[in-house]
């Protein structure tokens, strides 16, 4: 006879979810997960927005899956989702995967911390008590991340950090960096880099919002001059760092379905059925639109499959893969195309910029629009992300090699 035990405890907790999100998500957020991202790149969330964070860091539900030693939530990947599929039920989402802490930082340190930098780092940050944000890229070492040169010297009872990053986005508000650093400038560029987990509440650094077009400086420039971090702030091996930054990058790709945890866009087609309207048979009025329409709905679905399994897969690697390259390039189309479509729905409604005669939504759509051209450049860029693929995946010849 079938045990449906499982199934049997996946709805007791369906239910526990449904009753503990009725009652404690306001109804003043639903569906604003967009607002929830622009406060947190700001000062911090105010009101309402608050108030639901504080909630979630008391269930401990903002790292559901986290284990409860460190302070997560416990719950198995079966309960996960279906705690995913009840905040967006009610049009709730996640607040603590706005920040890179959650994201990014704690699972990186989840996977190559101390015992000791666990019980520290991981506990704050599924409280949403602290933020951080990654000092990668660098003036002279962006797509090519590998030519970083932030020097970082042991000095027996700490390391001293000089340097500077650039792109470094929510530095001005983060009390933490997890910053890739040289601790061997003898070595070849991949290697003699380390993990550093570096305190930014300290003189010896200085942010620089770098102001963009679409309005906001969610980005800094970051100088460390005499920075210092003590001996234990080394996530993973000394000179081994690269690999503990590409198993950070594969962590930043899980989280990019953007409906992880709640709070999901508006689907193309309610937009299209507002501003382009039906025909006779109940569809969106424009054949082409339409056709168009479902192909990037079928991308953006295999790309969250996609997501899912490389996750999945992860679990069981030894190390950092390749598959981030891929997740990049494939992320980056998908939501470059979305924000294309939603201003050609919209029309001419789709080129405000301020005033009464848009809403808040058209306002979002082209200020989202003109940061996410970006996408394509940040993070490592499509050219840099194909050349890995071609080379490291697909196993072709370095056409820039000479004869």
């Amino acid at each position: 006879m079938a045990d449906f035990g499982g199934d049997v405890e996946l709805e007791g907790f369906r239910k526990e979810a449904r009753s503990w999100l009725e009652a404690n998500f306001p109804e003043s957020l639903k569906g604003q997960a967009g607002a929830a991202l622009a406060s947190m790149e700001g000062p911090g969330p105010e009101g309402d927005m608050k108030l639901w964070k504080e909630r979630m860091a008391d269930k401990r539900w903002g790292a559901p899956t986290w284990p409860a030693e460190y302070g997560g939530g416990g719950l198995s990947p079966q309960e996960a989702r279906v705690l995913a599929q009840e905040m967006g039920r009610v049009g709730a989402y996640n607040p603590m995967v706005f920040g890179m802490g959650v994201t990014m930082i704690g699972p990186t340190i989840l996977d190559y911390g101390t015992e000791e930098q666990k019980k520290t780092h991981i506990p704050p940050i599924v409280r949403g008590e602290v933020r951080w944000c990654v000092g990668y890229s660098e003036p002279n070492a962006g797509s090519d991340l590998a030519s970083l040169q932030t020097r970082c010297e042991d000095k027996g009872d700490h390391w001293l950090i000089n340097g500077q990053k650039i792109w470094t986005s929510g530095a001005q508000y983060s009390d933490w960096c997890g910053a890739l650093v040289r601790t061997d400038p003898t070595v070849k560029k991949h290697d003699g880099i380390s993990f550093l987990l570096i305190n930014m509440r300290q003189p010896a650094i200085e942010t620089r919002p770098i102001k963009l077009i679409a309005g906001a400086s969610p980005f800094c420039e970051t100088f460390f001059t005499d920075a210092v971090a003590p001996k234990d702030a080394l996530l993973g091996k000394l000179n081994e760092g690269w690999s503990v930054g590409k198993r950070l990058l594969q962590h930043e790709r899980a989280s990019q379905t953007g409906v992880s945890m709640g709070g999901r866009a508006t689907p193309l087609e309610d937009i299209a059925r507002k501003y382009v309207g039906e025909d006779g048979k109940g569809r969106i009025a424009d054949s082409d639109l339409r056709t168009r329409m479902i192909r990037h709905i079928m991308d953006a679905r295999v790309h969250s499959l996609t997501l899912a399994r490389a996750a999945a897969e992860a679990k069981g690697a030894s190390g950092a893969t390749n598959a981030a390259s891929v997740l990049k390039n494939s992320a980056t189309n998908v939501a470059q195309i979305r924000q294309e479509m939603v201003l050609e729905i919209m029309g001419h409604q789709g080129l405000g910029w301020e005033g009464d005669a848009f809403t808040h939504a058209e306002i979002e759509a082209v200020r989202g629009w003109l940061s996410g051209r970006a996408m394509s450049i940040y993070g490592g860029s499509v050219e840099v992300q194909n050349n890995i693929i071609s080379k490291r995946i697909l196993g072709l010849p370095d056409t820039t090699q000479s004869a």
